[in-house]
């Protein structure tokens, strides 16, 4: 196939890319390179690869980078409650407007099938976290960020009768080492904090979340594409494993074997509006996918890249996506569309 992925040199998408080339298809990356483009040098002049360097807000990108492709793969967006929160203006334009305009363009230009990576905080708080949310559980976006996943979900659902075969996948939590490496996620910020500065402070210690390792996460959208058309059209899968859903306090616990002797402080927090349990047996059932790796697989995999020196400071800006680096180019208007072949 011809995959057109959004957000391609973002922590996830410049892995889904590689993996995506290494199976035999073309890949065409539509990405605005705020945090750089140093994750896409393992690709970079590749044959099968074709990078559109713009910006989902500009119609006549988007129009551009839809033409004749067989799938997208939606990704690109402002990711995260935090990074939301600091620019609502920006994070709505692009995650909301941005991906519904890629959507109806998309159908326009007769795409077969169109995968939304959402997010399973889109179950927010829920009232019993002894019974795993499903697919059909009751969403509750308390975030704009989960909001704005919630309502591109429901707009991709809508189009059933359309030609175009829209799946939602929403993914756990993302951890593990990627070429566009980020200490802004729970369990690479705690192995970073424990392992480097020895000391983590932690906020709502009991509060649940799911946890899938990132490579996993590729694997999934892999699979959902290489899947029976009619299987995953107009479908919604959580993607995780049930039994990787742990509190903050757990991944302390698991963190320090690895990483013994740094000082952790736990705050109260009595309102952390996320805390939910998430259930990953739809996938498991009707795709056959299992992730492979655990978070004690991450937190050894993270300890040992920064224990190697590979990175330089685990402090660059660029390994966040709430740092000043990328702000600038999230609120600027789109540039023009450029084309690096």
């Amino acid at each position: 196939m011809k995959i057109l992925v959004t957000g391609g040199a973002g922590y996830l998408g410049s892995v889904l890319s590689l993996a995506l080339i290494e199976e035999g298809h073309d890949v065409r990356i539509l990405d605005n390179l705020m945090y750089g483009g140093r994750s896409l040098l393992s690709m970079f002049g590749h044959p099968r690869l074709d990078l559109v360097i713009g910006d989902v807000r500009d119609s006549v990108t988007v129009a551009r980078a839809v033409e004749d492709v067989d799938a997208v793969v939606h990704l690109a967006a402002i990711v995260g409650d935090p990074a939301c929160a600091r620019n609502p203006e920006a994070a709505r334009a692009i995650n909301e407007h941005g991906s519904l305009q890629l959507i109806r363009s998309a159908q326009a230009a007769g795409v077969s099938r169109f995968v939304f990576v959402s997010t399973c905080s889109n179950y927010g708080r829920m009232a019993d976290t002894s019974v795993a949310a499903s697919e059909e559980h009751e969403l509750r976006p308390l975030s704009l960020y989960a909001e704005t996943k919630v309502a591109v979900e429901r707009a991709l659902l809508g189009h059933g009768a359309s030609t175009m075969a829209g799946t939602v996948l929403r993914l756990a939590t993302l951890f593990g080492v990627s070429p566009r490496m980020r200490f802004d996620l729970t369990v690479n910020q705690f192995v970073m904090e424990m392992l480097v500065h020895r000391k983590l402070v932690v906020y709502g210690e009991g509060f649940w979340r799911p946890y899938v390792h990132l490579r996993d996460a590729a694997r999934a959208i892999t699979t959902v594409l290489n899947a029976p058309v009619d299987l995953v059209r107009s479908q919604v899968f959580n993607v995780g494993r049930t039994d990787e859903n742990y509190r903050k306090i757990d991944l302390v616990e698991m963190i320090g074997r690895r990483v013994p002797g740094a000082t952790v402080e736990f705050v109260s927090v009595a309102d952390d509006p996320r805390d939910y349990k998430v259930s990953f047996e739809r996938i498991r059932s009707t795709l056959s996918f299992m992730p492979i790796r655990r978070v004690t697989d991450g937190i050894e995999e993270v300890a040992r890249l920064i224990e190697s020196g590979v990175l330089g400071s685990v402090e660059d800006p660029a390994f966040s996506n709430v740092s000043e680096v990328a702000w600038t180019s999230v609120t600027a208007p789109p540039e023009p569309p450029a084309c690096v072949p």
